[in-house]
């Protein structure tokens, strides 16, 4: 199956690629993911972050996607009562502040802006077709950029893998992502790239960052998290064509919808997330 601009994001082309965001739903709960790729179920959530973030990306993509993103998008992202009618809500007006709090850095400019835009990688990776997205990619210079909106670049997340507190790029598995856009691209265009993430976080007046992956423990994360693809793909392939049954978390908002109580348990052995 061919990627296009068109299909890229169609649930269609997850039965025939995978991707980073479809393997950490995999990981996450095995039966939710699989369930909402069927269309069986779909997560309650906002869709206004999603939003916020696309906004953001399109500003940086071209003065013609941002339109496009504009016009497709304007009911959510324009009030349509009281004082502040015809006004961008809040949560746009944060997100014109992050692209201001980006345009003017040197050095965003000097990395993230000469790079070819929303470019489309394939490849294998232990056996199965993987797909990706690469916002800035810049072959000349063999190096790559991602743009990462987040709440708080500085706060703490809970890591259960490494038992202690971690950042926003292992929490998100952005270290899983670098790696395997290093791999796509590799077996797209045949050269290693450098990754960059340039993060700008949504607080009043936003944060902003330049990241790169040099590091050692930077270098065994993403090690780490080939190798949790090596050891995990197999099965979801499987528990996607049925072959395997999907494990539920128990926990998530899909296994809490869907459970059905069968015999007590213990009080003594309530399960602590």
């Amino acid at each position: 199956m061919e990627l296009t601009e068109e299909n890229y994001y169609a649930k269609g082309t997850s039965w025939h690629y995978m991707s980073v965001s479809l393997f950490k739903d995999f990981m996450q709960c095995e039966a939710a993911a699989l369930a909402k790729l069927k269309d069986e179920w779909q997560p309650e959530r906002s869709p206004v972050p999603l939003l916020v973030g696309n906004y953001v990306h399109s500003y940086f993509e071209s003065e013609e996607s941002h339109q496009k993103f504009v016009d497709a998008n304007s009911k959510e992202m324009i009030s349509s009562r009281g004082k502040t009618k015809g006004q961008l809500k809040a949560d746009f007006k944060v997100a014109d502040a992050m692209i201001n709090a980006l345009k003017y850095e040197t050095v965003f400019k000097a990395l993230y802006e000469p790079g070819q835009k929303e470019v489309i990688v394939t490849g294998d990776i232990y056996g199965y077709k993987w797909k990706g997205k690469i916002d800035s990619l810049n072959l000349d210079q063999l190096y790559f950029c991602d743009l990462k909106t987040v709440d708080d670049i500085h706060k703490k997340h809970w890591s259960s893998a490494y038992n202690k507190y971690d950042n926003f790029i292992a929490d998100r598995g952005y270290f899983m992502q670098m790696a395997v856009y290093i791999e796509l691209i590799k077996q797209t265009f045949g050269v290693s790239c450098q990754p960059f993430i340039f993060a700008v976080s949504k607080q009043t007046p936003p944060d902003k960052e330049a990241i790169d992956f040099n590091g050692d423990q930077d270098v065994i994360y993403m090690e780490d998290a080939m190798r949790m693809i090596e050891e995990n793909q197999e099965h979801i392939q499987k528990a996607m064509s049925g072959e395997e049954t999907p494990i539920r978390c128990n926990h998530c908002e899909y296994c809490r919808l869907t459970k059905k109580i069968e015999l007590p348990i213990h009080a003594s052995e309530i399960e602590i997330y």
